[in-house]
């Protein structure tokens, strides 16, 4: 059984190996600001966070399930894709980009509560089938520390570690001392629920054991 990570996600990547599997990667050719206006428009409403990332989820696998299919027509296995956000007090949080967006944020987000979106999306590829589905959403609160200082939050924006990543933190590496709780699976908040894709699969009719083939699962 193959295992394909649509994303090019260290994180992501990080915690497959970390549960057993080492997959193929391949990034998806997804516009992800052209889905998401042509979903608006078409519904005459801005998605909400947990739609959002689903939305994006499915497009990214499906785009790979495709290309996968056409290269590989002997391809037997799962594609896996997801995306994620954070939301805190109504706002949603993507990736700062630049160091004084990350330092506002920061100042901000300290003491407080927010929710980190993921969606994923598992399609099963087999031979001569036609593809099968399965997608959810999962959802993870995180609260900063209240006491986290000037000093530190510019420590941390200049480390560059928050500049690229979703709600401008991490919880597996620097930022993961300013977090002081994590509530849902702590998995979600890294980049991908490890207990939903599980689930997916398990609703394809795979077992979650016979996708390992990371050395540390032999």
């Amino acid at each position: 059984m193959r295992v394909c990570l649509a994303s090019t996600s260290p994180a992501r990547l990080m915690l497959m190996r970390q549960a057993g599997i080492e997959p193929l990667l391949q990034a998806p050719d997804v516009d992800e600001d052209a889905v998401i206006a042509a979903a608006e428009a078409a519904e005459g409403r801005t998605l909400p966070p947990d739609e959002h990332v689903l939305l994006l989820a499915r497009r990214k696998a499906a785009d790979v399930a495709a290309s996968l299919a056409a290269a590989d027509p002997a391809f037997d296995g799962v594609v896996v894709g997801g995306d994620s956000m954070f939301e805190i007090d109504g706002q949603v949080l993507g990736k700062p980009h630049l160091p004084d967006i990350a330092t506002t944020r920061w100042e901000q987000m300290r003491g407080r509560t927010g929710i980190l979106h993921s969606g994923h999306s598992v399609i099963r590829i087999e031979p001569g089938r036609a593809p099968r589905e399965e997608s959810a959403v999962a959802a993870a609160s995180v609260t900063f520390v209240s006491d986290i200082t000037d000093a530190e939050i510019s420590a941390y924006v200049a480390s560059g570690e928050p500049l690229q990543v979703a709600g401008a933190f991490t919880v597996d590496s620097l930022g993961g001392a300013f977090i002081e709780r994590v509530e849902g699976d702590p998995s979600t908040v890294v980049g991908m629920s490890l207990s939903t894709v599980r689930h997916l699969c398990g609703r394809l009719g795979i077992r979650w054991t016979d996708l390992w083939n990371h050395p540390r699962a032999s």
